[in-house]
């Protein structure tokens, strides 16, 4: 893709930064999932450079959250997955600082906004939030955050089986273990959606 391409198809005028899962109990200082936050630690500039251009282009940053009621009252527990969160002794409480934006990304409420989850895998399941982007005459998404093996996957199906043109930005995502995050790249995410750096998705939001 050209950088005249990459520049329409993420023009501020109908474009998203949503930034997934960087909550301070997923990659923060008191992760409950350390392995994650590890690899986490070393995409964060980038994410924190690629949000801060994002907003100096107009571009809505959205941080799409997991949270849980205090009691987990209808979360899911029907994957392994969900055990692990379960038996965790970090909980992503609505309202505790477990589940909010990691403090590097430069949260904002007066600009920045988020949209949290309550079940689920995927920030654009049974949420609100294609319903916002719709409103606001969104047709691009930028994919950042966590993970590669589970949420950024289903949150890429899920846009385009939505009808949203999707974009991965390639170094502000992570998995475990780190070479199985470029394979899932490569050949899957791939197929469905755009792959750009930070760097080029700046650029393209300067002009």
């Amino acid at each position: 893709m050209t950088a005249v391409e990459l520049h329409d198809l993420v023009d501020p005028a109908h474009t998203v930064l949503c930034v997934v899962e960087c909550q301070n109990g997923v990659i923060g200082a008191e992760s409950s999932l350390p392995a994650l936050a590890e690899e986490a630690a070393g995409m964060l500039p980038a994410l924190t450079g690629l949000a801060d251009a994002a907003r100096g282009a107009g571009v809505k940053v959205v941080h799409a959250t997991a949270q849980v009621f205090p009691d987990r009252w209808g979360a899911n527990d029907n994957a392994r997955l969900f055990g692990v969160a379960r038996r965790s002794s970090v909980q992503l409480v609505a309202g505790t600082a477990a589940a909010q934006p990691v403090p590097e990304l430069g949260y904002d409420p007066a600009t920045d906004v988020v949209v949290p989850r309550f079940h689920g895998l995927s920030p654009f399941s049974g949420t609100e939030l294609a319903h916002l982007l719709r409103n606001e005459g969104i047709t691009t998404v930028v994919l950042a955050g966590v993970s590669l093996n589970v949420a950024i996957p289903n949150a890429a199906f899920d846009l385009v089986n939505a009808g949203f043109q999707t974009v991965v930005a390639t170094d502000c995502v992570v998995a475990t273990p780190t070479e199985y995050g470029g394979q899932v790249l490569a050949n899957t995410l791939a197929y469905v959606a755009t792959l750009a750096g930070s760097s080029e998705l700046a650029a393209a939001w300067r002009g």
